[in-house]
């Protein structure tokens, strides 16, 4: 029989950007899945790296003064979240410095100056999600929510405190709707999408439902007030059960359309965040009356159509040619008639298209996790005054600051992070540059 690993004890210098905490014994690193900086716990490792060690908590033996109690009674199980047990503004200064080291590690670039955390709600904020969902011999009923931190296996869970309601507490009804399925062994996943107007769940189903199985469905629907969508193969076998769907919306300021969005769509997960996340955007490009904006990986116009509303023109672009479609649809709902939408594969090296050859005067890049660095050249071609940068990883975001700063005559005058994600390791940020004379 394996011997036990041997418990050590360390102090906590710093967390990860994994949210754990990190120590050196002995000239190594290691990271301690639930240790938090300024603390001294036992622990023991639970994986060898040849550069670093993986380990987890066995006691804290001096707890942090930013240590607080999680709200939810599946922490440290459930891996949906990994930050509950520090306190929400220790949160944020932790995220800070994990931008600012990326920025100094990766980009060899600092900003002039810091702008203040953006923050919204904290808990019930989350209203786009991927929940797993698997019928479990040895319990002998259905699991849905989150995988378990650092395994496969799908937690147990009753509830989630991050889930934007409903769903947050239907977690026992969905997993209970399923166990009663004929196909409950054939159910993958639950997409879910809340709106300001509806929620939605669609369910990534192997075999098609039997007729028992839609009455129930049906009747799940009808009581909590859900749209239950089916999806049996691609994007494209996502069908409404009970006949057309009501287009889901969200709210910005200035939009009385708001944006419609369908329920397997990319959207921002916090919605208020994302309000004040857009209002930072455009206060940041200054945009002015006769201004010629670029909107890049605009998705379904989240900025494009709010800053068409002071701008003179936008053009917004985006790989995806069905969400270019709904941002079309989206300005036109909302009578916005100087936004115009494009398709284009943004991590392709050379664009020829019209709006590539055009003159702009703000630019504003939402990438995804792996970043801008393929279209930045493109994007700062026809040196246009400002640039704002929205990140949702630090890594990518230091490297392409990096590059607008040394090699394409840019400035980097202002960062700050988003709390997009509270209560987990997600660092989102925004930053401002401007360009040399």
């Amino acid at each position: 029989m394996k011997p036990a690993p041997e418990i050590e004890v360390a102090d906590v210098e710093s967390l990860d950007q994994e949210g754990r905490g990190v120590a050196h014994v002995g000239g190594k690193a290691v990271f301690i899945d639930g240790a938090l900086p300024g603390e001294s716990v036992s622990f023991r490792r639970i994986r060898r790296q040849r550069r670093y060690d993986e380990a987890s908590v066995v006691e804290i033996l001096r707890a942090a003064p930013e240590r607080v109690t999680p709200r939810c009674r599946h922490f440290g199980i459930c891996g949906g979240c990994s930050l509950q047990h520090l306190d929400h503004g220790a949160q944020l200064a932790a995220k800070g410095r994990i931008v600012a080291e990326a920025l100094e590690r990766i980009g060899a670039v600092a900003p002039d100056a810091w702008l203040p955390p953006l923050a919204g709600p904290i808990w019930s904020y989350r209203r786009r999600a991927r929940l797993g969902s698997k019928f479990v011999d040895k319990k002998g009923k259905v699991l849905v929510g989150f995988r378990e931190r650092g395994s496969p296996l799908l937690a147990d869970l009753e509830v989630c405190e991050v889930l934007a309601a409903p769903v947050g507490s239907l977690i026992i009804p969905l997993a209970e709707l399923i166990g009663g399925l004929d196909i409950k062994r054939r159910v993958a996943q639950i997409e879910v999408a809340v709106a300001e107007n509806a929620a939605a769940l669609v369910l990534r189903v192997l075999d098609d439902p039997t007729p028992a199985d839609l009455a129930k469905l049906h009747a799940f629907e009808k009581l909590h007030g859900l749209a239950l969508h089916l999806q049996r193969g691609g994007l494209d076998t996502v069908q409404p059960l009970s006949g057309p769907a009501v287009p889901l919306r969200y709210d910005l300021p200035g939009l009385p359309g708001g944006i419609e969005f369908a329920p397997t769509d990319f959207v921002q997960v916090n919605g208020e965040l994302n309000r004040r996340m857009v209002a930072r955007a455009i206060d940041l490009l200054e945009p002015r009356p006769d201004d010629r904006a670029l909107d890049l990986f605009c998705g379904l116009g989240n900025f494009s159509l709010p800053l068409a509303l002071k701008s003179g023109s936008v053009d917004g672009v985006e790989g995806d040619s069905a969400l270019v479609a709904r941002a079309r649809a989206n300005a036109a709902r909302n009578g916005i008639s100087n936004a115009a939408f494009h398709t284009a594969d943004l991590a392709a090296e050379v664009q020829r298209d019209e709006w590539a050859l055009g003159k702009y005067d703000l630019v504003l890049l939402d990438p995804p996790r792996a970043g801008a660095r393929e279209i930045l050249p493109i994007a700062v071609g026809s040196r246009p005054r400002r640039v704002v940068y929205v990140s949702c990883h630090p890594g990518s975001f230091a490297r392409d600051a990096g590059i607008l700063a040394q090699q394409l005559g840019y400035r980097l005058v202002s960062a700050g992070i988003m709390d997009m994600f509270p209560h987990t390791s997600h660092v989102e940020s925004i930053a401002l540059f401007e360009s040399r004379p």
